[in-house]
């Protein structure tokens, strides 16, 4: 059995479900410009102003006209350009030159691929008898006036903002940012750009944080590096929990001696609980450090200090909890099988995140890991492209043997 096997881990699944049980949305909503909303949260659904497309167009450069006149010479009576349509109306025996994207003159009923047309001067002779109504858009066939294009809580995409921007949309209401205070813990951590020191490592764990934190819609207040000092500690908490609607922490949430973070948690807040049946990642501390000077309660994630715990914490458990003060209903990752290219190692006991490179070809999924899986090595988190998600319940798997994939989303990239 895995030697971490302890009473009181919790499972990964019912983790996430007590943290969104404990946290409460962000309330507050403000008008954006449309340039600036990606991925934030909607605060409310987005309805149609308009139909797309406005009117009935073409989707073809060819040649507007009435079906029933097909099998006869037509005569060309003027031209529809997008932005530049034809004024007049069709009538027996006419036919006017059409763009894509032009608007269909009154009397057409069909427009004709050019391909399919001789043209001699002004007169025209169909040699493939088109569909009626064939290559004409028509209006509203893409969206209709009223009807509801995103729903609230939506993340917006960049597709979403060339949506909005057909409707003519220029501003859209959202849930506003998250308010997150950032510190690591450690004597032995230095700041990046500085002088090594022997004894110490540099702080890895703040810049990836900070830069995955970039793809979220939150605010961060960062507090850097903190000591392992209960004094320290406490001010840096105490600060942060004034600024802070979550408090994101790494480091001093095991069971070493000079590990006080927890301590410090438990002084100013609750802690809801802090060990976890994953691998990596099993110290993660989450809680809550009270009402802040907002009159508004504030939460607290307190992650393991080895970098690849950090990452995977992060991602599996810190993530929801983001999206879900944000206003989103985050789902579930979607879960892929492949076969092991290889074995890999794996004790009964905690789910494990194993870091994998998966691939697939012909047709086939396959997936090998992405090197050392020590908690500490964090070469194999940037070398992989996905999860090798495997039960805690499982042992050993076998070369062949099929596993649960999940594959790296933006929120880890």
């Amino acid at each position: 059995m895995d030697v971490c096997v302890q009473p009181g881990l919790v499972p990964v699944h019912e983790a996430i479900v007590r943290m969104l049980g404990e946290l409460a949305p962000i309330a507050a909503t403000e008008i954006i410009a449309l340039h600036d909303s990606l991925d934030r949260v909607l605060a409310e659904p987005v309805v149609a102003p308009i139909n797309v497309p406005g009117a009935d167009n073409s989707a073809m450069d060819g040649y507007a006209l009435r079906k029933q006149d097909c099998n006869d010479a037509l005569t060309l009576i003027g031209e529809s350009f997008a932005g530049h349509p034809f004024t007049g109306e069709l009538r027996a025996g006419q036919a006017v030159r059409i763009m894509t994207g032009a608007l269909v003159p009154a009397g057409a009923d069909t427009v004709v691929m050019q391909e399919n047309v001789t043209r001699h001067e002004q007169h025209i002779r169909i040699h493939q008898v088109p569909e009626l109504g064939e290559n004409i858009r028509r209006v509203g066939e893409d969206i209709a006036q009223h009807m509801q294009v995103l729903a609230q809580g939506q993340r917006v995409t960049a597709l979403d903002i060339g949506l909005l921007a057909s409707l003519g949309i220029a501003q859209v209401s959202v849930v506003q940012r998250v308010k997150i205070a950032l510190l690591t813990t450690g004597d032995e951590l230095l700041a990046p750009g500085t002088t090594y020191q022997a004894g110490k490592i540099y702080d890895s764990n703040r810049p990836l944080l900070q830069a995955l934190l970039t793809r979220m819609p939150v605010e961060v207040l960062d507090l850097g590096i903190v000591p392992d000092n209960p004094a320290a500690l406490r001010a840096a908490f105490t600060h942060a929990r004034e600024f802070a609607d979550l408090v994101i922490s790494t480091g001093g949430v095991s069971v070493g001696d000079a590990d006080y973070t927890k301590d410090i948690l438990a002084e100013l807040g609750e802690i809801n609980f802090w060990k976890i049946a994953m691998k990596p990642g099993k110290p993660f501390a989450f809680g809550v450090l009270g009402n802040n000077a907002r009159a508004q309660q504030c939460w607290f994630c307190g992650l393991p200090g080895n970098p690849v715990s950090t990452a995977v914490t992060y991602h599996q458990l810190v993530v929801p909890a983001l999206r879900f003060l944000a206003g989103e209903a985050p789902g579930d990752a979607p879960v892929i099988t492949a076969i092991a290219a290889h074995p890999l190692k794996k004790q009964p006991g905690r789910m494990d995140f194993q870091r994998g490179i998966f691939s697939g070809v012909n047709g086939v999924n396959s997936v090998a890991s992405a090197g050392i899986q020590s908690s500490g090595v964090l070469s194999s988190m940037s070398k992989a492209n996905c999860y090798i998600r495997l039960p805690a319940e499982r042992g050993h798997i076998a070369a062949g043997e099929t596993v649960d994939v999940i594959l790296f989303d933006q929120f880890i990239r």
